[in-house]
């Protein structure tokens, strides 16, 4: 078919991958930060002027690096905002990242409409201070001018698509970034524009939702765009799982996620329910604590770096001898603990050695991400292998804990831009439909992420009785957290 390029527009750098339509081989590449400030240098930290983005896509495609490409595919970061007034201009700097100013317009949000069920119920997600809902409630509250002169509302990978072809009348967005604004269903898969009114206090424009194999346009030079996507879905696409398959993120905080035929409705709050990139779901669970478990753990040994800490661990044994980690630290979500704090348990004079604390800390960790897994088992999704992403992943203690504590095969894949593949592969797909060669339904079939695989393997039933020892202690200690 050609070649493709897929770009990727993070929260820091854009990176562009241009790959072989067929196969999916990355040829070449380009990479450019953003630009550390807006032209006028005053932006906060939760505020960039979106012509960053652009300078930086410019920057990125330098070169002739997207000479011959036919089709291009957009991921863009998720959560942000870009507030367009009714001539298509940006009303203010668009609002991303985690915002921890809109925390109070969040608890506003859920109240207004009744509760966190009723919100679950709604949009298959309760409002957190990152989500787009939350950010035009804040807006509203903070900015009125602003949001009353806001007209049309974009996220940063609809405002990038509709910028590459020129801001044409028609805006489109796809199921999988529309799912995390806190105002789409995936389960209906329809925009609920009362909760827009909700948060902003009027109606606003809002993007198409096309279908994961639709092109968005085409350029006057003839490149094909395609729907784009948020990252998160874009790297599951570049990943290419699909059912049976869940994908652990191990950040300081971390993420659970798997792919699902429907989307789940909790009334809990605890999973989040997004669409994918293909038309299937990804349902979310996320934890507060991951790899700050680590870093914190580092610091109070007086252990250099996390590999360091990692040595340590691989001295003792599975279960630390019998101490454990409830790796709380930042209170949680998974269980909704917020105002907790972390706790160590089984202390006895020959546990009181620094390399079974050091082990402690990854099967805290890692239990409790075992423990988000369960939330998501425990709703009937199916988990047979389950992707290990981030730096931490590569560690030593983490690859020998996680295949028997999360009871299953964990894959470990080698360090590539995921999300940018991802975007390739969408912009493949809509070329192929747009050529007649390829079924919307089924996208093009790539090769898979180089990896290594770990197996559980006779550890399992090791691994099942320090799961055990980890929840006996939860219980104890938070009884009933899981019960929603």
């Amino acid at each position: 078919m050609g070649i493709v390029a897929g770009l990727d527009s993070s929260p820091d750098f854009t990176r562009i991958v241009v790959c072989d339509a067929d196969t999916g081989a990355v040829l070449r590449q380009g990479y450019a930060p953003h630009p550390v400030e807006t032209p006028d240098g005053t932006a906060r930290p939760s505020d960039v002027d979106p012509q960053a983005w652009l300078l930086s896509l410019g920057e990125a495609a330098g070169g002739g690096l997207l000479e011959g490409v036919q089709a291009i595919g957009v991921s863009a970061q998720q959560n942000a905002v870009v507030p367009l007034d009714a001539q298509g201009n940006t009303v203010r700097p668009a609002m991303v990242g985690g915002d921890k100013r809109a925390q109070v317009a969040a608890a506003d949000l859920i109240d207004s409409l009744g509760g966190r069920e009723a919100w679950a119920q709604a949009v298959g997600c309760v409002p957190q201070a990152a989500q787009p809902v939350t950010k035009l409630r804040w807006l509203a509250k903070t900015e009125p001018e602003n949001a009353a002169r806001a007209a049309v509302l974009m996220q940063a990978h609809d405002w990038l698509v509709w910028q590459l072809l020129g801001r044409p009348v028609r805006r489109t967005t796809d199921r999988g970034g529309a799912s995390g604004t806190g105002y789409w269903s995936a389960a209906t898969g329809s925009y609920r524009s009362d909760l827009v009114e909700l948060a902003l206090g009027h109606q606003a424009m809002l993007p198409e939702v096309i279908g994961p194999a639709e092109a968005a346009g085409t350029t006057p030079e003839g490149l094909l765009i395609s729907a784009g996507t948020g990252e998160t879905m874009a790297a599951a696409f570049g990943l290419g799982i699909g059912l049976g398959d869940a994908v652990v993120s191990l950040g300081a905080s971390g993420s659970v996620m798997a792919v699902h035929p429907e989307a789940l409705v909790d009334s809990s709050g605890m999973i989040t329910s997004l669409a994918d990139a293909t038309g299937m779901h990804l349902p979310v669970v996320t934890t507060l604590n991951a790899v700050r478990t680590l870093r914190g753990a580092a610091e109070l040994l007086g252990v250099a770096d996390l590999e360091g800490l990692s040595d340590l661990a691989m001295k003792s044994t599975p279960g630390s001898h019998g101490l454990v980690l409830l790796p709380y630290l930042e209170g949680e979500r998974t269980p909704q603990l917020p105002h907790t704090a972390g706790m160590l348990a089984g202390l006895r004079r020959e546990s009181m050695k620094p390399e079974h604390l050091a082990r402690a800390a990854f099967e805290g960790m890692l239990c409790g991400l075992a423990d988000a897994l369960d939330v998501l088992r425990g709703r009937g999704v199916e988990v047979r292998r389950i992707f290990l992403l981030g730096a931490a992943a590569e560690l030593s203690a983490v690859q020998a804990a996680a295949p028997m504590l999360f009871g299953a095969q964990v894959v470990v894949p080698q360090p590539a831009d995921y999300a940018a593949i991802g975007a390739a592969r969408q912009a493949a797909w809509a070329l192929g439909v747009s050529q007649g060669t390829l079924d919307p339904r089924t996208p093009p079939v790539w090769q898979g992420a180089a990896a290594q695989v770990l197996e559980p393997g006779e550890e399992l039933a090791v691994g099942q009785a320090v799961r055990q020892q980890f929840v006996s202690v939860r219980e104890q200690t938070h009884p009933g957290a899981f019960r929603a």
